[in-house]
């Protein structure tokens, strides 16, 4: 969430850096401005009351003392007054205050300046492109048609059990899927993250925290007995472990890993670029996510995008690195780099992760905090990225890796797997 008094200070710069996400955010800033100034006079006029109710107490007490306890009454009966007076202005206040909350919610994050310009994919920047891409033999199959050839995931029998967008991996599937994972997991956790494990629902605190709500509610799944949330990434319950902390300068950095499942309604994804694994309601991902220091965010950006590039490398799939447009991130990114890799038999590129800094978009949800040396709080920023998800690095291995005798397993993962190649 913006903060309020910038925008108040800034109302031209936030109108112009939000152009750059192709968003007309004039009647929301004004109308936010409006409410921060109603509620800043209203916070004033109580202030006053509070002042003037506790002088005339004071003046009771003395009045008292002095035996004078006509006068003391009179003055009773004003503080009674002011008493309902602030009860009035303290219910104004809430009014206020919740419809300003209401109006910030509905603007997504300034863009950085190193952002470009753009309204697509197509205006994406691409800032570097490794590996080399495969020259895959005459009967080279896209991945849907490798799992069921060698039946190691099956798409029919998870829409039988659940519906579309929830497979069912099988033998080597299964095992490559797990291998993945772990794999994932002892690369993050040698580079220094903490691994967590964490629920798979969040309350909506939670959700509004991290920015998913209210901009992705029809993209989640709700229980709504409870009120809960299915996550759709580990970002939300890990950065949520730090909602309403105040950390000591010296706590930061703080770098956290986890695996979970994630769930996506993926309302309205249709198609042959959804296929097979390429887009799933239910799929597995490793999560990374840093707490820092507002001066050492954006080289720490820089430095998840090495660590994934690290893991890329090791798996030996070509890859690309985008820096995304104004138009095509994230509601709460201010500046986002994609992973996507290539995908040999269905000849397209597929994003398998987003690498984010969020500066203080987050931390001002989350009230996500850190003390200086000086004693003053300041908001934290907060980063996060996929490292990785599992669906599409599996179909870039499964599709990259073919050969006429079998799928070869990538060298890194052998030892996780225990067996180099499906057939």
């Amino acid at each position: 969430m913006l903060q309020i008094a910038f925008i108040r200070e800034n109302q031209e710069k936030v109108l112009k850096a939000l152009a750059k996400r192709n968003m007309d955010a004039k009647s929301i800033v004004e109308l936010a401005v409006q409410l921060d100034e109603k509620r800043r006079a209203t916070q004033a006029e109580m202030d006053n009351i509070l002042s003037e109710s506790n002088k005339l107490s004071k003046d009771i007490g003395e009045l008292m003392k002095s035996g004078e306890k006509a006068k003391a009454e009179l003055l009773k009966t004003k503080t009674t007054s002011l008493k309902e007076k602030s009860k009035e202005l303290a219910e104004k206040l809430d009014v206020y205050t919740n419809e300003l909350t209401e109006q910030l919610y509905l603007l997504p994050n300034l863009p950085a300046d190193i952002v470009p310009e753009g309204k697509t994919p197509e205006d994406n920047v691409t800032v570097l492109q490794e590996g080399a891409i495969p020259d895959l033999h005459g009967e080279a199959l896209p991945h849907w048609e490798l799992v069921k050839k060698y039946d190691i995931i099956d798409f029919e029998l998870g829409n039988k059990i659940t519906g579309a967008g929830f497979p069912v991996y099988k033998g080597k599937g299964a095992k490559l899927q797990r291998a993945l994972i772990t794999y994932f997991l002892d690369k993050n956790t040698e580079a220094g993250y903490q691994e967590f494990q964490v629920p798979h629902f969040v309350n909506e605190a939670s959700a509004y925290g991290t920015g998913q709500l209210p901009d992705k509610e029809g993209q989640m799944y709700h229980d709504a007995t409870d009120d809960l949330y299915l996550i759709p990434t580990a970002e939300v319950p890990v950065t949520n472990l730090f909602r309403d902390v105040l950390l000591q300068e010296n706590e930061l950095p703080i770098l956290a890993t986890a695996y979970t499942p994630c769930f996506r309604r993926e309302a309205g994804s249709y198609g042959a670029h959804v296929r097979g694994l390429n887009r799933l309601h239910q799929f597995d991902k490793v999560e990374i996510v840093r707490v820092e220091h507002p001066e050492k965010s954006y080289e720490a950006l820089e430095g998840m995008v090495e660590h994934v590039r690290t893991i890329l490398n090791e798996l030996k799939l070509p890859y690309r690195i985008l820096r995304l447009c104004g138009g095509d991130m994230g509601f709460a990114s201010a500046m986002t780099y994609d992973f996507e890799v290539f995908s040999t038999a269905q000849d397209r590129w597929l994003e398998i992760s987003s690498v984010s800094n969020f500066e203080t978009f987050q931390s001002n949800r989350l009230k996500l905090r850190y003390k200086d040396k000086d004693g003053k709080n300041h908001l934290a920023h907060t980063l996060n990225g996929s490292s990785l998800a599992l669906p599409r690095v599996l179909a870039g291995i499964l599709e990259n890796y073919q050969t006429p005798e079998g799928i070869v397993i990538p060298e890194v993962l052998r030892p996780y797997t225990g067996f180099d190649i499906i057939n």
